[in-house]
């Protein structure tokens, strides 16, 4: 199959190159009989058939984004659907997607990739971490052209885009099953560059990026799935196997007492993080939940 232009969509040519003629049904009633079948955590108080008559349907007129490019160059691959982060853009024209035992940079702009990193063969640190092989990536996150990967069992890789070979490498928990759910690169209160890896053995590891030595250890009752470091590199918000969104600097902690299945968090890129944003995906309690950050302000007393 060939790339699909935005020319050839707009003159009826499908996006994806499926042959809707040739099926029993059209793009967009595939589409609903997905979302029918597609199974989620329920907690229902009441039939589905009367909580659907009271749904109001949203109204459908204008598009966010207009098709402009289905391109064969680059397939991305992943382990498992229920991987997270494995698609990440630095810029209108720049975008880092896995495949295989690699990550691909496409270009848009010059209509051509090339492979970043490639882990299926070993991988030696160069600040002497441990070497790895055959790594299947689980998630990821380019920032700066500082590329951190998280592997299937446990692997995190660090590597700087514009720069040859790994910079560091290692198995966060010596354990198979302890996968790597989430990585995140953020800038400190000082200003220093550092990588955070989430795992399912229940702890959050903080590295800096000058020698890659082990700053933090944060323990869990649960697996870590995602999170999310504020701009000043002061608030830590943490989901995982628990309805709990646990936020946490290093003077306090407070737990936000959530239901439903949580699907990702994200901190407002502003300066002070004024705004948290927690996703729920329930087929019932589905939502986006808004927090505001709590000022305390006060007056100065003073005496002439």
């Amino acid at each position: 199959m060939n790339d699909t232009s935005a020319l050839e969509y707009r003159q009826g040519k499908d996006m994806q190159e499926i042959p809707w003629e040739r099926l029993n049904y059209s793009r967009d009633q595939y589409r609903q009989m997905r979302l029918k079948q597609y199974k989620n955590y329920q907690s229902l108080a009441r039939p589905r058939d009367a909580l659907a008559k009271e749904c109001q349907r949203a109204e459908t007129r204008d598009a966010f984004y207009d098709f402009h490019l289905n391109t064969r160059h680059v397939k991305p691959t992943i382990v498992h659907f229920q991987l997270r982060n494995l698609l990440w853009a630095t810029s209108k024209h720049d975008v880092y997607v896995t495949q295989n035992y690699s990550v691909m940079h496409w270009s848009s702009l010059l209509r051509r990739g090339k492979e970043v990193p490639n882990v299926a063969g070993p991988n030696q640190d160069m600040r002497g971490g441990r070497p790895l092989s055959r790594v299947q990536i689980s998630t990821m996150m380019v920032k700066d052209n500082l590329l951190a990967a998280g592997g299937f069992h446990g692997e995190l890789i660090c590597k700087y885009v514009d720069q040859p070979g790994v910079a560091f490498c290692t198995n966060l928990a010596g354990n198979k099953k302890s996968i790597t759910n989430a990585v995140e690169i953020y800038k400190s209160p000082n200003g220093s560059t550092r990588v955070m890896a989430a795992n399912n053995d229940c702890v959050v590891r903080t590295f800096d990026t000058e020698k890659y030595s082990l700053l933090t250890q944060f323990p869990f009752a649960w697996s870590v799935n995602n999170m999310s470091v504020s701009p000043d590199g002061k608030l830590l918000a943490v989901l995982g196997d628990s309805s709990d969104c646990l936020i946490a600097d290093s003077g306090s902690a407070q737990e936000i007492d959530l239901f439903g299945e949580i699907a990702g968090v994200s901190f407002s890129p502003d300066d002070g993080a004024e705004a948290l944003f927690v996703g729920v995906a329930d087929r019932t309690y589905g939502s986006l939940l808004e927090f505001r950050r709590r000022h305390r302000h006060a007056y100065l007393d003073c005496y002439l």
